[in-house]
């Protein structure tokens, strides 16, 4: 304790007023969207890149924790101090620098992504990663976890962009992992290393990414199926035809049903809740009236029915579906646990099926949805926290859900990354020395282990509010 007030006082005599130790502040802080927290001794809301540094250095010599922020938007609870120590503010290392003859920008950690894509769009030039939280999530949140969205099956995640890192490491020394080359072969690629390492390996400042020309047309669709087999087949089966939409997005029959409840109306009139799925094309003028006229025909032939929008207009209206069926959700219990497993295309009706068994075995709400065009689906266990016997059996059908996603040749996070919410489970993912391999990374780069401690490596249940002190994967051995 006297350490943590010694190292304290030493960072607001360097960082002064950038430094909050106020209760409101703090407690805006102490918690992201997983809604668990941990409550911190400071924030500290840098101005510049080389102060980040300077409080690394810190906290390495006093072993402060110290949790990176931007929005605070991480469903997993990988912005949580849960150790407590310092939270590292970003969100004002928000500057953006576009180079449209090399294509590419660079950007502070604390860019809104949509900010990005509006700004880059101004140029003709297209970022495409895009996220369902891209209105309020930043660029290094989504390097944190590697952020995927709705374009992936097209376009791919937020790793597929990254030029160029540059950053601290936890000693407080500076680093660049890449260039800004479309090439480089250059010795260990720890860029790509610290894509998706959540912030427990390196602090990043500043995220050059390669840009695409913008894309001049879509054509969105939404056709609703017989079953789930038929829905789910949409992927492989347009892959055969040779179209490769820019997003292809699944709702199940439970969250239809949901939605339709909540909003009071058919989607579509005098068809009862069945699996619907939303495609969109994108291209140049030619290339989207080719491949709308093969999904056309293909919906016409496996769907029971089916929308085409031509304009913006028509097709927000088709979005809408998509976009409440979370919202709807939400009316149904207190608590939603969002998980965003991803399994092989071929195995998700599997993987259906078993959520199925799930909601006859636990009696639970159980809605899935998400990004079938490349195994992404989202399952949303629906539960009241309040009710003792209803949150044990969500935990235990969540536990049973991870094993088969694991079983189905999967994974247990797809874009969302570990945090607080997945560390029960993500040893299950790992044989023993693939899990040794990651212990010694993270071990050489922060062998004093401040960077987010309580994530990936250690056991933590965010359905259980007591919280136990943390203790590094490699003091517990």
């Amino acid at each position: 304790m006297v350490n943590r007030e010694k190292a304290l006082q030493a960072l607001m005599q360097m960082l002064g007023d950038s430094v909050c130790t106020g209760e409101q502040e703090l407690y805006a802080s102490s918690y992201d969207g997983l809604k668990v927290s941990g409550f911190p001794q400071a924030r500290v809301q840098v101005k510049k890149p080389d102060e980040v540094g300077k409080l690394l250095k810190l906290a390495n010599e006093f072993c402060i924790p110290v949790t990176c922020r931007g929005t605070g938007s991480s469903l997993t609870g990988g912005a949580t101090p849960h150790a407590g120590g310092w939270v590292l503010d970003l969100s004002n290392l928000s500057s953006i620098e576009i180079d449209p003859t090399n294509m590419l920008a660079r950007c502070g950690p604390g860019v809104v992504v949509g900010d990005l894509q509006l700004k880059v769009s101004e140029k003709g030039l297209f970022y495409p990663p895009d996220p369902s939280s891209k209105n309020f999530c930043t660029l290094g949140g989504n390097v944190a976890c590697n952020a995927g969205g709705l374009r992936c099956v097209k376009y791919g995640v937020t790793r597929d962009y990254v030029l160029s890192l540059a950053g601290y490491l936890p000693t407080g020394e500076f680093v660049r992992w890449g260039r800004a080359t479309r090439k480089f072969a250059t010795g260990y690629n720890l860029r790509d290393l610290w894509i998706g390492s959540e912030g427990t390996l390196g602090v990043v400042t500043e995220i050059t990414v390669r840009l695409i020309l913008a894309v001049p047309n879509r054509v969105t669709f939404l056709g609703v199926f017989c079953d789930d087999q038929t829905a789910l087949n949409t992927p492989l089966a347009l892959s055969k035809l040779g179209v490769l939409p820019s997003i292809i997005e699944y709702m199940d029959q439970w969250t239809i049903d949901c939605l339709q409840k909540y909003v009071g109306f058919e989607v579509f009139s005098g068809i009862e809740p069945k699996p619907m799925v939303l495609i969109e094309l994108d291209g140049t003028a030619e290339s989207v009236v080719q491949e709308s006229s093969l999904v056309e025909n293909w919906l016409k032939d496996q769907s029971l029915s089916f929308r085409k929008a031509d304009t913006e207009e028509e097709a927000e209206k088709l979005w809408a579906v998509r976009r409440q069926g979370s919202s709807s959700m939400k009316k149904l219990a207190s608590t939603k646990l969002n998980e965003d497993v991803v399994v092989p295309l071929d195995r998700q009706i599997q993987l259906i099926q078993f959520v199925d068994s799930l909601r006859q075995t636990f009696k639970l709400k159980i809605g899935v949805f998400g990004h079938c065009g490349d195994g992404n689906l989202h399952v949303n266990f629906m539960y009241d926290e309040e009710n003792g016997s209803e949150t044990e059996e969500a935990v235990r059908a969540l536990h049973q859900l991870m094993q088969k996603v694991i079983e189905l040749g999967g994974a247990i996070s797809g874009e969302h990354g570990v945090g607080l919410a997945k560390t029960p489970f993500v040893r299950d993912q790992f044989n023993q020395a693939e899990w040794k391999a990651m212990l010694a990374i993270k071990k050489a780069l922060d062998p004093k282990g401040i960077l987010n401690p309580g994530k990936i490596f250690d056991v933590f249940k965010p359905w259980d509010q007591k919280k136990e002190k943390v203790v590094l994967s490699w003091e517990k051995n």
